[in-house]
């Protein structure tokens, strides 16, 4: 069963820049799928269309479509999508520094109402660390600590695809396997999908099956992750050289 499908999609940046072209592919229900490719790719940008988000950044749909669960979701208020079941991660965590984790973790569980109290508990199952910390503010907590928040306050909407943009970003190589994970013990356990924008091709290949190059908004290549990012001349024109490389096989492993 397809769970998103991107059709055609090209966006635009104050009615001018072109930012994607005609990017197409389909997420299946409890799919991975990686985007992958150099800053200013568009990888971004394909998120922002996805998750509601791009009018705030001054962009706009030009053509084609996004459907969710084979509902027609182009354009879709942010607020509407996280009900339907579509939680996005964004990049540099953006968390409420000042507030407590607790706090964090409730604010993400808006929509869930009866299930907050199960996904909170879920949520710290996953990331053990946080608990001790429920009392203190967000801004407080290292990077490693605020980006498992960032993720956890997604997950506190019980969502059944969840976005990340560059969810390895500034993080030691030890927390990005711990994240890496979860993320794949949730996408394997609790079936959720996951559509993740990265440099690291050792996370992508840890977490997602599926991956699709993209250079100037477009997709230019698609094939399973290990595979694609395998491609040394993938990797020597699109993804350059990037700390932790040398973890692949690694990952491939986990």
């Amino acid at each position: 069963m397809t769970l998103l499908s991107v059709e055609g999609l090209t966006v635009r940046y104050g009615g001018t820049l072109l930012a994607v072209d005609a990017v197409s592919f389909d997420i299946g229900e409890g799919g991975s799928v990686s985007l992958l490719g150099a800053n200013g790719a568009g990888k971004s940008t394909v998120l922002r269309a996805i998750s509601g988000l791009l009018r705030f950044h001054g962009g706009a749909i030009e053509s084609g479509r996004v459907r969710f669960d084979d509902h027609d979701i182009t354009g879709t208020d942010c607020s509407r999508l996280v009900s339907l079941g579509i939680a996005q991660v964004l990049e540099g965590r953006r968390i409420f520094g000042d507030l407590t984790v607790a706090e964090n973790l409730r604010a993400g569980g808006f929509v869930s109402g009866r299930r907050g109290d199960q996904l909170r508990t879920h949520v710290l199952e996953l990331f053990p660390q946080l608990e001790p910390r429920l009392d203190v503010a967000a801004g407080l907590l290292s990077g490693g600590e605020q980006q498992m928040l960032a993720i956890g306050r997604a997950l506190m909407a019980g969502p059944r695809l969840l976005l990340l943009d560059e969810p390895s970003l500034g993080l030691a190589p030890l927390v990005v396997r711990r994240i890496g994970e979860v993320l794949a013990r949730i996408n394997r356990d609790d079936g959720v999908g996951l559509l993740v924008v990265e440099q690291s091709t050792a996370l992508a290949v840890a977490i997602t099956t599926q991956a699709h190059l993209l250079e100037t908004g477009r997709v230019v290549k698609s094939a399973p992750t290990a595979q694609l990012v395998a491609d040394a001349s993938v990797r020597a024109s699109y993804l350059g050289t990037i700390a932790g490389t040398d973890l692949v096989a690694a990952g491939a492993d986990a």
